[in-house]
């Protein structure tokens, strides 16, 4: 039977509320694993895994609460590993660096944010910022509507400036918030979102780093933005050497989606 992993934690971690279960159907029984100063959390891992609600909700949910007891680094939903003795392995082998993360992640959270224009809003910042875009409408205004050469060119002008304002703000929006958190990861592009970071923030300066992304709604009312948070803080767990070999197989990402 495989091995399902929720996290890794220390030895010294305080362990989990009797009767835990966690992923499957029926659930199945949660227990840690532990290798010198590290333990792993895990359970069974049922056939047929499947990233539905109910499965993530679980996954989730073993990992709020273990992370209220002590600092939990969070796997991945779907990660799994051929048995127990190959995670003892992968935690004796990596040690050091889980030791690092821990420390480093201890007490913290991630809040993840993307943002995305307000089309109208700017629209009409792309037009007050561009001369030309405002020339051209405006004669094109004057003709009736201008020329399908016009329309295309206007369209084109307008498409260019929007581009090149989402890098910008894309940049923005991280610049604003950085000060605010202790480490920055930026997610993967994503359509639709011009900026999509997450930021790790100690939990005690958590108001601040709120009211940072309520002050850059104010300074940049074209955006829209979306804070997604407190979560456990999936993007931190590494820098580090991948796990060997088919040892533990990283799944669907269920942290900052």
């Amino acid at each position: 039977m495989s091995t399902y992993v929720y996290g890794i934690a220390a030895s010294s971690h305080p362990g989990l509320p009797e009767g835990m279960s966690g992923v499957g159907d029926p659930p199945r029984p949660v227990r840690i694993l532990r290798e010198g100063d590290l333990a792993a959390i895990v359970s069974e891992a049922p056939d047929g895994l499947r990233p539905k609600r109910k499965e993530l909700l679980a996954h989730q949910n073993v990992l709020s609460e273990a992370g209220a007891a002590g600092c939990v680094l969070p796997m991945r939903f779907g990660s799994v590993a051929p048995d127990d003795n190959s995670i003892t392995g992968v935690l004796a082998e990596r040690a050091e660096h889980y030791k690092e993360r821990l420390q480093a992640l201890d007490n913290r959270v991630e809040y993840n944010v993307k943002a995305n224009h307000v089309e109208e809003a700017v629209l009409h910042q792309v037009m007050a910022e561009s001369p030309d875009i405002r020339g051209l409408a405006e004669a094109n205004r004057q003709a009736g509507g201008g020329s399908y050469d016009d329309k295309i060119r206007l369209g084109e002008l307008v498409a260019a400036a929007v581009k090149a304002k989402e890098a910008d703000d894309g940049a923005a929006v991280q610049r604003a918030l950085a000060p605010a958190a202790d480490d920055v990861s930026v997610g993967p592009e994503s359509t639709g979102w011009l900026a999509n970071v997450s930021f790790l923030v100690d939990r005690d300066s958590a108001e601040s780093f709120l009211a940072a992304v309520e002050q850059l709604r104010k300074d940049m009312p074209h955006l829209e933005v979306r804070v997604n948070g407190p979560l456990p803080p999936y993007s931190f767990v590494e820098p580090g050497p991948a796990e060997p070999a088919g040892t533990v197989a990283s799944g669907t990402d269920t942290g900052a989606g």
